[in-house]
């Protein structure tokens, strides 16, 4: 069951991301220039994607992936290059039909599979391995835990995704982000502690069976993110 502030920050994602800022999030994950502001959150997107994709096996041949929050689809192609057979969904239809536009060719013996949707939906099926990149960080802790659980309990593999770590410098530019006209607005993120992510996620009984294993942050610019890999025991 997914929680009634999960239900509402969903929507108000799928709004943002889907009417409001998928121009500028074509742009920002192209090759477009971009202004110095924008330039170091493309950097600093671009090295969690490498370090992400680093935590997961370099042949995945036979495998499933969930690209959770695929947005553009970079990710995903490189998984698919890898020969994994991707299911990669987005609440946002425009970034997921951009996606498919230009998804190239040589994906090799690797597939991929476009939705647009809740990344949650137990129809999506079974998986080796899941991605979550920044599409955890608008929800509360306890609702990010709680759809890693949903996620985990059709996951054989490994979970690696993205938090907002809570830290001063992010909290000055999350004040900052509400100063900007309110149709401006991303959804506001929400930051937590390492520790209390953690004490979240081991405190869980539905992630009994899963140990938390590497963690990096990555911090550049006006990005700030920390990755998190889940293991099953």
């Amino acid at each position: 069951m997914t929680t009634t502030s999960y239900q509402l920050r969903r929507g108000q994602i799928e709004t943002y991301f889907d009417r409001t800022a998928a121009e500028a999030w074509k742009r920002l994950t192209s090759d477009a220039p971009l202004g110095r502001i924008r330039a170091t959150v493309r950097a600093g997107r671009d090295e969690m994607r490498a370090m992400l994709l680093s935590w997961l096996p370099t042949d995945m041949r036979g495998m499933r992936l969930l690209d959770a929050g695929c947005g553009t689809g970079t990710l995903t192609v490189e998984a698919a290059r890898r020969g994994a057979r991707v299911v990669a969904i987005d609440l946002s239809p425009t970034l997921v039909e951009h996606a498919k536009r230009n998804l190239p060719s040589d994906l090799g013996k690797g597939s991929v599979e476009f939705l647009s949707g809740d990344m949650l939906a137990d129809e999506l099926g079974h998986f080796d391995h899941v991605v979550a990149m920044d599409s955890l960080i608008h929800y509360r802790a306890a609702d990010a835990v709680s759809a890693l659980t949903r996620l985990a309990a059709r996951t054989s593999g490994s979970m690696v995704f993205t938090f907002a770590p809570r830290t001063p410098p992010l909290a000055v530019m999350h004040a900052m982000g509400r100063l900007f006209p309110r149709g401006d607005r991303a959804p506001a993120i929400e930051p937590v502690g390492e520790r209390t992510l953690s004490r979240l996620l081991e405190r869980d009984p539905a992630l009994g069976n899963w140990r938390q294993g590497r963690t990096r942050r990555v911090a550049s610019g006006f990005y700030k993110s920390q990755g998190l890999e889940l293991l099953r025991k």
